[in-house]
């Protein structure tokens, strides 16, 4: 790959993806003699793909070992996550990762929730409520409670529907 120095994720999985460059990299992981069954030109070109990759390199005296910065260059050359700010502090994958501690941290997260799942005048069943809430937490039980603990979800008299409520119709996004 042009104009790349030191080792680069694509050259080293491009490598690892080589059949017989995979086969003499674990050789030279192992301390083993290099494809000593494959012809000459097809095991010089395996040794040649992983040392471009950074994965081996040569010793004067050992001859060809694998290099031992490679793997920790690459995480180094990854970039560093941003913070996670308001409702996504709270969650994993679109789900809840935890609960906040703080009241209005935990009503800004429900808010965000019923605002992502149940449209406004929308009725639901008991059983729809908890399909819905399934997409952002495994206890849908305790988001339910805590959605109508919080207001933001309220079960009709006859208590076979819920809907959202009024402060549950702003969206938090």
């Amino acid at each position: 790959m042009p104009g790349l120095s030191g080792p680069h994720w694509r050259r080293v999985m491009a490598a690892l993806a080589n059949r017989d460059a995979r086969n003499a990299y674990a050789q030279i992981v192992l301390g083993e003699d290099v494809l000593p069954g494959l012809k000459e030109q097809r095991r010089t070109k395996a040794i040649a793909v992983l040392l471009e990759a950074g994965l081996a390199q040569w010793t004067g005296s050992k001859g060809l070992e694998a290099s031992d910065a490679v793997f920790r260059e690459l995480l180094s050359q990854q970039p560093r996550r941003q913070p996670k700010t308001g409702v996504d502090r709270f969650l994993r994958l679109g789900r809840i990762d935890r609960y906040p501690a703080s009241l209005a941290d935990r009503r800004e997260l429900l808010r965000w929730i019923v605002a992502q799942a149940i449209q406004p005048g929308e009725e639901l069943s008991e059983r729809q409520v908890n399909e819905r809430l399934l997409d952002y937490a495994q206890d849908v039980v305790l988001l339910r409670r805590y959605l109508v603990d919080f207001g933001l979800l309220e079960r009709t008299a006859s208590g076979s529907s819920y809907r959202r409520t009024e402060s549950g119709l702003g969206t938090q996004d």
